[in-house]
């Protein structure tokens, strides 16, 4: 019979399980958020008007997430992350309500900004707020649930938006989050310890301004240029002229930083910069087609928003599929160049495979073809992470793998934007050259570009012919995009293969399926892969193999708890066995063994306590564990970097006689004592 956890110990855990729960739910808004929206916008757009701005309900949130994602991380390391992480809440609940209430597109696009603002600080500081409440051990477990939610939001969201939207209304897709969100906020608010280390940071504002402001202009010109105005218009040339501007004072601006949100010696790598564009062009073909597949599949095909999410499934699960395989392969052989090559060829033909829909594709055709684009995202998606990690400085390693996320949700707004810009524009003449040939009544053709559902009140001929322009039109967002993911399946060509660093091999599930924005440093993403390699190696009878390397002649559970003593202090065998969720029986026979050997004392109340000798033991794993880490991350150059050596003093002592890692097997005292083995 197991022993009883301890009240103390049961309320320590059940908080904690609040808190990530709490968490969990602010990364899973901030997530859905940016797909959520896809199966809803053509009803949004029936019901506010403005088809041609309909790709800034999902620009404008995810710019606003991106560019705010490093200050969120900052601000937090700087001033606590409790207030922030609230601060965040807020926001995203008050962009989530005025979403709901809008009454125009453009009061819709406004607050979509304000969400995302928010939405970043959530999915940034959800992360990082785990590494302050959760034990080293244990948040490699608890990092990949946040993975985990990111993965199931990216696969569930279109579908989610759907059924909101037949079943109650569009507004729904935004009121969703608020009873959500309050909750996650009163969790927080009233468990969340607020006491956490801080530090001091010189955050790059100006840096942020100009990159963001850059970014937001040439969206803006790419929207609007050939269709709101022409391309020789004052105002389009005035964008391109600003954002031209805006780069060079952000050249300068990092030159300057002490710690630029964007290092310039980056751009020296050539694996960075292809990555970057790869990552660039994964974003833009994935975003732009979840955009307007949506409108295809309700306005031609005639599907409820609820199938439209569930005709999307096969580019979401084949993302998620081959991402995941992608990633194991890539940890198990070390060999990662052929997938972003295989991918992009795959995205690139995909995409012409798209181009050539029509109002009459069959639902096993297009599925087929969205099986495909999502494989070929899939397959690349995972390596550009591993790409920038591998190829980056230990200095650089946080900003580099921050960039990396940072150029795929750039790609994904600009390929929204240019996606948009190209069915206008091709909508409108498709439109001009159908009024010749059919009679149509006086402004139809204005009517049909702000509302499509307008197209289902005309006699069956018209609406026919009607339906073909619209399938051209986002037949034509395809047939421009293959160009442009030929342009990264070259790129890939050009990626260099090296081997890998051992902490940048295991995968990251939100890294794979999506792009979950990091503003981690450098330190912390050397650990996170040490972690993962620990967690893996923790679980193949590793106190044995500790045990024979520092020279212990000890059994595995004795030798874990010698590290649990020796880490941890004197503690009571009673609340070892309750920790560790074993029956005390189970680990008496092993503190017997310890007294006898003359390495643990034991008081009159049961407490265990390391003798000098048992001392001397417990540094001697210390070092074997610590020369183990090191291995691991012998290519980060430790001895050259003072925070890597620190890692290394301080990481074994938080890893060792972890109550998870207590060994459930092995030999008995008495077993290991009549060894003959053992002398």
């Amino acid at each position: 019979m197991n022993a009883r956890r301890s009240p103390r110990h049961a309320r320590r855990t059940e908080g904690l399980g609040i808190i990530i729960g709490a968490l969990m739910l602010g990364m899973l808004l901030a997530a859905l958020d940016q797909t959520i929206v896809s199966t809803a916008l053509p009803t949004i757009v029936s019901d506010l008007g403005g088809l041609g701005e309909l790709s800034w309900v999902v620009t404008a949130y995810m710019l606003s997430s991106t560019v705010s994602t490093p200050l969120w991380g900052k601000l937090g390391d700087q001033y606590g992350r409790k207030r922030l992480f609230q601060a965040a809440i807020v926001i995203f609940l008050a962009g989530s309500a005025l979403c709901g209430l809008s009454r125009n597109m453009g009061e819709l696009i406004g607050f979509r900004a304000l969400q995302g603002l928010g939405g970043g600080g959530l999915m940034v500081l959800a992360q990082a707020i785990v590494g302050d409440i959760v034990p080293v051990r244990e948040r490699g477990r608890y990092q990949g649930f946040f993975g985990a939610v990111f993965a199931v939001s990216s696969v569930a969201g279109p579908l989610l938006g759907g059924l909101f939207v037949d079943h109650l209304s569009w507004h729904w897709v935004f009121y969703v989050n608020l009873p959500i969100g309050v909750l996650a906020l009163a969790v927080v608010s009233s468990a969340l310890p607020s006491g956490t280390e801080r530090t001091r940071h010189t955050i790059d504002y100006l840096g942020m301004v100009f990159l963001g402001g850059a970014a937001a202009c040439l969206v803006l010109m790419t929207t609007w240029g050939g269709t709101v105005y022409p391309w020789g218009d004052p105002v389009v040339v005035g964008l391109g002229a600003a954002s031209v501007a805006l780069l060079v004072l952000w050249r300068r601006a990092e030159r300057r930083a002490r710690e630029p949100v964007l290092p310039l010696r980056l751009f020296r790598l050539r694996a960075f910069n292809v990555a970057s564009l790869i990552g660039f062009v994964v974003g833009f073909a994935m975003f732009g087609s979840l955009t307007y597949l949506p409108l295809f599949l309700q306005v031609v095909q005639g599907v409820s928003p609820t199938m439209s999410g569930i005709h999307l499934l096969p580019l979401m699960g084949g993302l998620l599929a081959t991402s995941i395989a992608s990633g194991q392969i890539i940890t198990r052989t070390g060999r990662y160049k052929i997938f972003p090559i295989l991918g992009t060829a795959i995205v690139t033909l995909a995409l012409g495979l798209l181009s050539s829909i029509g109002a009459d594709v069959s639902t096993f055709r297009l599925s087929a073809y969205l099986l495909l684009l999502g494989v070929g995202i899939g397959l690349v998606m995972q390596v550009l992470v591993i790409v920038v990690q591998n190829a980056a400085g230990f200095e650089d390693l946080g900003v580099a793998t921050s960039g990396a996320t940072f150029f795929r949700l750039i790609g994904g707004s600009f390929g929204v934007a240019v996606s948009g810009a190209i069915f206008t524009s091709r909508l409108g003449d498709d439109l001009v050259r159908l009024s010749r040939t059919v009679r149509v009544p006086p402004g139809l053709e204005r009517t049909v570009q702000s509302d499509p559902t307008a197209i289902r009140t005309l006699p069956a001929e018209t609406a026919v012919a009607f339906l073909g322009t619209y399938a051209d039109a986002i037949a034509h967002v395809f047939l421009y995009s293959a160009p442009v993911a030929l342009v990264a399946f070259a790129a890939a060509w050009l990626l260099p293969e090296v081997p890998l660093r051992e902490t940048t091999k295991p995968a990251d599930l939100g890294e794979c399926c999506g792009a979950v924005p990091t503003a981690r440093s450098s330190l912390d993403e050397v650990e996170r892969g040490l972690r993962r390699l620990a967690d893996v190696d923790m679980r193949r009878d590793y106190y044995r193999r500790l045990g024979d390397l520092a020279g212990v002649n000890l059994p595995p559970g004795a030798v874990w708890l010698v590290t649990r003593l020796g880490t941890h202090g004197p503690q009571a065998g009673v609340e070892l066995a309750e920790r560790a969720g074993v029956p005390v029986e189970r680990g008496r026979p092993y503190e017997d063994l310890l007294v006898a050997r003359g390495l643990v004392s034991r008081d009159g109340d049961g407490v265990l306590a390391l003798t000098p000798a048992g001392e001397r033991a417990a540094d001697r794993l210390v070092v074997e564990a610590r020369e183990g880490l090191g291995r691991l991350i012998q290519d980060w150059d430790p001895e050259g970097h003072p925070k890597l050596r620190e890692l290394l003093r301080s990481l074994p002592r938080e890893l060792l006689g972890s109550a998870a890692d207590r060994p459930r097997n092995g030999w008995s005292p008495v077993e290991k004592a009549d060894n003959p083995q053992n002398g």
